[in-house]
């Protein structure tokens, strides 16, 4: 059973960076908007869109496998509504953070010009979305039956 809680850590531990990296990003590209300094703000946009994104989309990728392998060992079928629900909500989880990144690249190619509001607001409500589902996914692995 010791490697079952492993897995179970090590499942975990992906899915709280891809939280905490998401807020921390969301708050430093808020932060750096509002200073108005745009070469800031390309930087912070680069840096995010080239090195961050794609390692947080590394460990979220990673959350399924390791998912299914802690269902595999501990003997649960597929088919529970939880396993189901929280299927369904990281696959429109990885749509909402695709569309973020998205917004996040339109917004970078303005260039110096401050993003305008609705590429702001859309960029805000998907990544609150992304958030929103990942604690709803968490919020469903930690109401699972024994």
């Amino acid at each position: 059973m010791e490697h079952y809680l492993l897995l179970k850590i090590s499942h975990s531990l992906p899915g709280v960076l891809v939280l905490l990296g998401l807020l921390a990003h969301l708050f430093m590209l808020w932060k750096a908007q509002r200073s108005g300094d745009t070469a800031v703000l390309q930087r912070k946009l680069r840096n995010t869109l080239r090195f961050s994104f794609p390692a947080l989309g590394l460990l979220a990728l990673s959350l399924p496998v390791s998912g299914w392998w802690l269902v595999h060992l501990a003997g649960l079928p597929l088919g529970q509504t939880w396993l189901l629900g929280s299927s369904l909500l990281f696959a429109l989880l990885v749509l909402s953070a695709l569309l973020l990144a998205g917004r996040l690249r339109a917004w970078q190619a303005l260039g110096a010009v401050p993003a305008p509001g609705l590429l702001l607001k859309l960029s805000m409500a998907y990544a609150v979305l992304v958030a929103v589902l990942l604690l709803a996914i968490m919020a469903l692995m930690g109401a699972k039956p024994v």
